[in-house]
This record gives structure tokens, C-alpha cells and sequence, in this order.
């Protein structure tokens, strides 16, 4: 290499080494503005939230509409979502209780949303997490909610009619399944595969043209899937990258979901109500009269008050045969004056409304 190249790499090496220097400089000082205001708040209120999660959505989305690259804005708010954890960890470290066991795509979706200063703790199913933050064992529960391909998972809309828990976030994830195998495994001897039923349904086509004669064993997660591969030489797991990492796997074949917008929607739940943050959705829990015309009467409100609807789902109510529950996502704040004329309107129209939580439309 020339000389020219040689001073011309060197110099730009060192306006590197000045800018970390500058970046280093700048996050400790945040991170100490974050102590102090944990301090501010610690001192007025002892009981004191320091998580707020409709803050850091609006510094996400702050991020993303500066950013003038060349990183993808995606990719600069995620940057900024583990220096805010780290900074959060200072006031105070988050615990958050997913359904696990650890490896999971719920664990991977916690720390996509709290960053990886997060304190995760795994529960063995979606009522054991909403006892613990019910208990005050952990800050916020993260389940989830509904996939873009099998539907909704009941078992979560069923939690939520008996809990007095709120909703404060949601975070999608695009989930990519991968087929996995253990050092030891013959790849060319494969004739059982590993994966949670979902997966299964999720990869349907693609092990039908590639593994149409291996054994299919549903398991209790991903994760379970990947650690039982580890001792077996003629089996496979269908899990993904977190999975991977954690059981010291290599992949056979990557993406191998039939459908590639697959995605995961989660939900956060915790204690609080969150104010608004400028782009917000409420959830409801609603339940109607037997009567007819009782979901035209429930849903005509959302359309003379312009407000769009994002989910409805149905699910049979315990109270008695052929009655049921609504759940209904739409677009805004209980805050609004829209909002909150809606639901008096709604309010008298059925039997029971239960606000879920407004919270912040997911950034990431």
C-alpha cells in the first residue's frame, strides 16, 4: 500500500478515535443526567416510576425522523434503546418476566423493548407472568398477544378478563425460523424434528419439501426444542437465532418460514395507566347484551367518531352460554376528548367496558 493510502487511513483512524472519544464523553454525560433525575425523583416521591414508557417513544421516534443516515433508522433507534437502558439501569434495573423458558422469541421481544440492561426472568406460562407483576415480584410482564399467521393466543385475552393489570406497550417482532442441529448430529441422517406446534404450522410447506418423512414432535417451546437436539445425533429443532445462541447450535437452513411478513405482536403489562405519547392505541374488553344487533350497536360509535379500529377479536364469555367478550384495539388515547366521548357512548350501549390500557403505538 502506498504512502499516500497509509497517511489518508491513518488520519481518518484518528478523527475515529476522536469522535468515540466524543461519543463516550456524551453518553456519560446523559447517563449522569439520568442519575440526577432519578435522584429529583426519588427525593419528591418514593414511590416513584422511573420507567415511562411513553417518554421513550417519543425520544425513539425522535431519533428516527433526525436520522439522515447512512445507518438505517431502525438500526439508530435500537442504539439508542440500549443506551437508555443502561441509563434506566442506573435509576433503577427493570425486572420483566416473559413466557419463557429462556431462548424464547417472548425473552427475545423483552429485550428488543427493554434493551438488554433489563433484568428477564422466564415464567413457565402466561398466568404464572401475570401473577408476578401482579405481585410486585417484577415491574412488567411481557406475553404474547397474537401472530401475523396462526391468529390470536387466547390464553392472554382469557388473563386479561380476571386481571386488574394495564397494558403499557406492545413491540412486533418478525419472527425467522431457522432448522437447527447439535455438533453431533449426522445432517444427512435426520428423522426427527423438534418445535413448538406453532412453528410447525408456521413451516408447514417447507418441511413438506424438505423433511417430508421425519418424525414431527411438538414441545412445549423453541427453546425446549433447541436443548433437546443437544443430545440426540438424529434430530433437528426448528427455534430461532436467540435459541441458537443459547444451546451452541448451527443452522442447517435459515428462514424457513412459508411466509416471509411472519411477525409476533406482544404486549407489556404492568400496573401504571401511561400518559399519551402522540401515537397511541387503547384496548378494551367489552361485553354485549344478548340481544340483536348488539356488535352493530357496539362498533357503530367507532365510525361516526372516525376512529380506526386495528383489532376485534371474540371469545365466549364465562358468564353464560352464547354470550361473549369482545376485544377491540383501536387507534388513540383514553386522554382524548374523541376518545373518551367514545366510550360513554359505548358504555351505555352494552353490558360492561373494561379499559385495558392506552399506551404507545410500538416504535421498534
Amino acid at each position: 500500500m502506498s504512502d499516500s493510502k497509509e497517511s489518508g487511513l491513518a488520519s481518518l483512524r484518528q478523527r475515529i478515535d476522536h469522535i468515540d472519544t466524543e461519543i463516550l464523553r456524551l453518553i456519560s454525560e446523559r447517563a449522569e443526567c439520568a442519575r440526577q433525575v432519578a435522584e429529583t425523583k426519588a427525593a419528591s416521591d418514593p414511590q416513584a416510576v422511573f420507567y415511562r414508557p411513553e417518554r421513550e417513544a417519543q425520544v425513539l421516534r425522535r431519533v428516527m425522523e433526525l436520522n439522515q443516515g447512512p445507518l438505517d433508522s431502525e438500526e439508530m433507534a435500537r442504539l439508542f434503546r440500549e443506551i437508555m437502558s443502561a441509563c434506566l439501569a442506573l435509576e433503577q434495573p427493570i425486572k420483566v418476566a416473559y413466557l419463557g423458558p429462556e431462548g424464547t422469541f417472548t425473552q427475545q421481544a423483552a429485550l428488543k423493548h427493554f434493551g438488554d440492561s433489563a433484568v428477564s426472568l422466564p415464567m413457565a406460562a402466561i398466568d404464572e407472568v401475570f401473577r408476578e407483576v401482579e405481585a410486585g415480584a417484577v415491574n412488567y410482564g411481557v406475553v404474547p398477544v397474537e401472530n401475523s399467521t396462526e391468529g390470536v393466543i387466547n390464553h392472554t385475552l382469557d388473563s386479561f378478563i380476571d386481571s386488574g393489570l394495564r397494558i403499557s406497550g406492545e413491540v412486533v417482532l418478525r419472527i425467522h425460523h431457522h432448522l437447527l442441529v447439535a455438533d453431533t448430529t449426522l445432517k444427512d441422517k435426520v428423522s426427527r424434528i423438534y418445535s413448538h406446534p406453532q412453528s410447525f404450522a408456521q413451516c408447514r410447506k417447507w418441511l413438506d419439501a424438505h423433511y417430508p418423512h421425519a418424525e414431527r414432535v411438538p414441545v412445549s417451546s423453541n427453546a425446549e426444542a433447541a436443548r433437546l437436539v443437544k443430545s440426540e445425533w438424529h434430530s433437528a429443532a426448528i427455534a430461532g437465532d436467540m435459541a441458537a445462541k443459547l444451546y451452541g447450535l448451527t443452522h442447517v437452513a435459515e428462514k424457513i418460514e412459508d411466509r416471509p411478513d411472519n411477525s409476533t405482536r406482544f404486549l407489556i403489562i404492568g400496573n401504571q395507566d401511561v400518559p399519551m405519547s402522540g401515537v397511541d392505541k387503547t384496548s378494551l374488553v367489552v361485553a354485549t347484551r344478548n340481544q340483536p344487533g348488539a356488535l352493530h350497536d357496539l362498533l357503530e360509535p367507532f365510525h361516526r367518531h372516525q376512529i380506526d379500529l386495528t383489532r376485534l377479536e371474540t371469545r365466549p364469555s364465562r358468564t353464560g352460554a352464547w354470550n361473549y367478550v369482545f376485544f377491540i384495539d383501536f387507534s388513540g388515547h383514553v386522554e382524548e376528548p374523541r376518545v373518551s366521548a367514545l366510550l360513554e357512548e359505548v358504555r351505555l350501549r352494552v353490558s360492561e367496558v373494561k379499559v385495558l390500557g392506552s399506551y404507545p403505538q410500538g416504535v421498534l
